[in-house]
């Protein structure tokens, strides 16, 4: 779509089919950020419909699976916590929440989006908008979830601080938080957008996403410390972009932990290749994804 500025009782929007490379419709996204709060607030409401708890369950959910990592991993099979070789107590039950609120964040959007276009295709194939505005709006909506999930946190991390006697602190490192959230978004949507849209041809793929996904959980250290990665492996393993971020969230949070720089930039390079990338694709076809779907 390319806007013009002509006279007055003249259209004021043309949709074309003629798009450039890296048109990517960036600025008219925004623009239509009235119709992304919609349908933040549709998902959102749509998701807790006809429950009995409603977003209740945004905490019941990743609590239940803190407490069975704690018994199975943390007890029974007595996996490390630690990330490196230091005197600090590590909280475990903190340890596998905040390991877990962020995967879940992470995982929940990429699936969400992987479907933009077979879910949204009846909406697409009718009335004209952004359609990037759906992918957007799905991480928002899942963002919300999170934000009870991270508050939820919190509260557990307080009561460690004041009562249990463990050795998290305040540091500037909690600085690093924001930024996290926003690079988690930005991975998930833009892995999402390229399964959605090679999956416009190849249904296969979206067979696999959630097996995958449970491939790439037991690859982060959502379970395990990272000193149960041996040190040869560490270089290939710090590649995956959601190892270096749980590391930096817990190392954030606690005050104490994993934090290697390089690592945390080769992430963010990784993250922006894959978020540019998913746009263009994107870009090219959300023009023909009609034709095929």
């Amino acid at each position: 779509m390319q806007e013009q500025n002509i006279k007055s009782g003249s259209f004021k929007t043309v949709i074309s089919s003629e798009h450039h490379l890296f048109d990517l419709h960036i600025r008219e996204t925004f623009q239509y950020r009235d119709l992304i709060f919609l349908f933040v607030k549709r998902d959102f409401n749509a998701k807790y419909k006809q429950t009995i708890l409603g977003p209740l369950w945004a905490i019941i959910q990743p609590l239940l699976t803190t407490v069975v990592f704690t018994v199975i991993f943390g007890n029974l099979a007595k996996l490390t916590t630690a990330d490196v070789p230091e005197e600090h107590i590590m909280p475990g039950f903190l340890f596998y929440m905040a390991g877990n609120i962020c995967w879940s964040y992470f995982s929940s959007t990429l699936q969400a989006t992987s479907d933009t276009f077979i879910v949204n295709r009846f909406t697409m194939g009718k009335v004209y908008y952004p359609r990037l505005a759906a992918p957007i709006s799905t991480a928002f909506s899942n963002l919300i979830s999170y934000g009870i999930q991270l508050a939820m946190f919190m509260a557990f991390w307080m009561i460690s601080f004041f009562k249990d006697g463990a050795d998290i602190s305040v540091t500037p490192a909690m600085a690093l938080l924001p930024l996290l959230v926003v690079q988690m978004m930005m991975l998930a949507v833009g892995f999402g957008i390229i399964i959605s849209s090679v999956t416009t041809k190849y249904r296969d793929l979206a067979m696999l996403v959630g097996f995958g996904l449970q491939l790439w959980h037991y690859g982060c250290p959502v379970a395990y410390g990272l000193q149960l990665v041996p040190e040869k492996w560490m270089s290939l393993y710090m590649l995956n972009p959601m190892s270096s971020i749980i590391t930096t969230f817990r190392y954030a949070a606690f005050g104490f932990g994993y934090f290697n720089l390089g690592y945390y930039l080769i992430s963010w390079g990784v993250t922006l290749l894959v978020f540019f990338t998913g746009l263009v694709m994107f870009s090219r076809i959300e023009r023909t994804f009609m034709d095929t779907i």
